[in-house]
């Protein structure tokens, strides 16, 4: 008989990330009554403490909030921000694991499944003796790049400055067609992010398996890149979604909002609504709102438009909430839009999705996000902000044939302000009721469940990860 065993789950700070971690562990544990799994939580300076509001999880998941470290990472680019503060949570974690081991002597400690940005923490598995794998929350084709920047710095001598001044299109295996440099995440220009990018990927090479938030019947060319034996094993196991991830978290002002948002629909013919949302970072001057609502008051779609105020220039933190959404929108705008649009703060954003009258969804392309909206079988109009988005969106465009451009190099912290022009032919693209690409998404949809039921392909792929625990 197997003996009980226990995985240390290593999320990255950020709710997109400790989300997918929480249904990767909710599916394992689900699969195998002998397993405990434990989360180890890094909160963000801005962040508030993760607490989890979900009954349903079972008992054998726990979450443990590691003590703050309180780091200098003033000025540091993102990546190398999240490798400080990464660094800085190894003593936590061994703490926390050492005091884990005390306590359940029965469960033996199986490995360490660790984030992207987590990899400093392969040093401490190790010195627990146990394996490390890999959980990478986006998709493969993004995973198959991270690799290629990886090749050509150490296999083919190129030298950094050549990485992040490249300007012309770049053969990725993992990608069907070259891929411009115009939608390279932002951080592979600079000198200090490219760096680190390239060292991430050769640590993802020491894991002893990589767990992908991807299902084979989305992404079968990416997924077959990466099984030439030159890498660790993949695992697709995705689509890991929280379809109830609208009610986790939500005071009860939310639940209202929520109510009202969705009574609108309700009364809103099958697939007439465009949905506009950019995550939980994703924000706009005030030039780029007022083509946004122009585009939308000339195409005259019905929409439901996700508006969130940016923090000040030069402030780190989230988008929240306008208090008078009046003072940024054009004047009348509203009035004139009274009968066939909604222009709210926080959105339920899955729920939303789900709904019947909602026809196509104009958003950042978080990979989250991007599954949410494959499996409700809504197509995407693109127009990615930050993080490997750009990425993302070129993959669901020219790839996949599963979304339209908006525009695909947008990057949030640039100048650059898209034309209504731009915004309403992506708006009236997405929407066209008999598109191809409304066909594939309603395909993808269905194979993308199928994919988690008995025998589908993430479910037997899954299996295969826990029979070499």
């Amino acid at each position: 008989m197997k003996r009980p065993a226990q995985l240390v789950f290593i999320p990255a700070p950020g709710v997109g990330h400790i989300v997918s971690t929480i249904e990767i562990a909710k599916q394992l544990v689900a699969r195998d009554y002998q397993l405990f799994i434990t989360i180890l939580i890094m909160k963000l300076p801005f962040d508030k403490l993760f607490t989890n509001t979900d009954p349903s999880i079972s008992h054998r998941i726990s979450f443990v909030n590691l003590p703050e470290s309180h780091i200098d990472t003033q000025g540091l680019a993102f990546t190398s921000f999240i490798k400080t503060f990464v660094q800085g949570h190894k003593t936590h974690v061994k703490d926390a694991v050492t005091k884990l081991l005390a306590e359940s002597a029965q469960a033996e400690l199986a490995g360490f499944v660790i984030d992207m940005f987590c990899t400093p923490m392969i040093n401490v598995a190790d010195e627990f003796q146990i394996p490390s794998y890999l959980f990478f929350t986006s998709g493969a084709a993004g995973l198959g790049f991270w690799f290629q920047l990886q090749s050509l710095h150490d296999e083919q001598g190129k030298d950094v400055a050549e990485i992040t001044g490249w300007d012309s299109e770049l053969i990725v295996p993992s990608f069907i067609n070259p891929v411009p440099a115009g939608v390279w995440p932002g951080m592979m220009r600079e000198k200090e992010g490219a760096t680190d990018f390239i060292d991430f990927a050769a640590r993802f090479r020491q894991t002893k398996g990589i767990l992908i938030n991807t299902f084979r019947e989305l992404e079968p060319h990416a997924l077959r890149s990466l099984s030439d034996g030159k890498f660790p094993p993949v695992y697709p196991v995705g689509p890991l979604l929280n379809l109830k991830s609208d009610d986790g978290h939500v005071g009860s002002d939310q639940s209202i909002q929520k109510s009202d948002i969705l009574e609108w629909l309700d009364d809103q013919p099958p697939s007439s609504v465009v949905f506009l949302c950019f995550g939980s970072m994703g924000s706009f001057s005030e030039a780029q709102v007022k083509e946004i609502a122009c585009a939308l008051e000339k195409s005259r779609q019905r929409f439901l438009w996700s508006l969130r105020k940016p923090e000040p220039k030069g402030k780190v933190g989230m988008p929240s909430d306008y208090a008078d959404v009046k003072g940024v929108l054009p004047e009348g705008f509203l009035d004139r839009t009274a009968g066939i649009g909604k222009v709210i703060g926080w959105a339920p954003q899955v729920a939303i999705l789900a709904h019947l009258a909602v026809g196509g969804f104009v958003s950042h392309c978080g990979w989250n996000s991007t599954l949410e909206s494959l499996w409700c079988g809504v197509p995407i109009a693109t127009w990615p902000m930050y993080a490997e988005q750009q990425l993302n969106a070129f993959a669901l465009v020219k790839d996949l044939g599963l979304g339209v451009e908006i525009k695909m190099d947008y990057k949030q912290d640039s100048e650059v302000v898209v034309s209504a022009e731009e915004i309403e032919r992506g708006i009236r693209r997405v929407m066209e009721k008999d598109s191809d690409i409304r066909a594939r998404v309603k395909e993808i949809s269905e194979k993308s469940k199928k994919a988690l039921t008995d025998g589908g392909s993430s479910y037997s792929s899954l299996g295969r990860f826990l029979d070499q625990i």
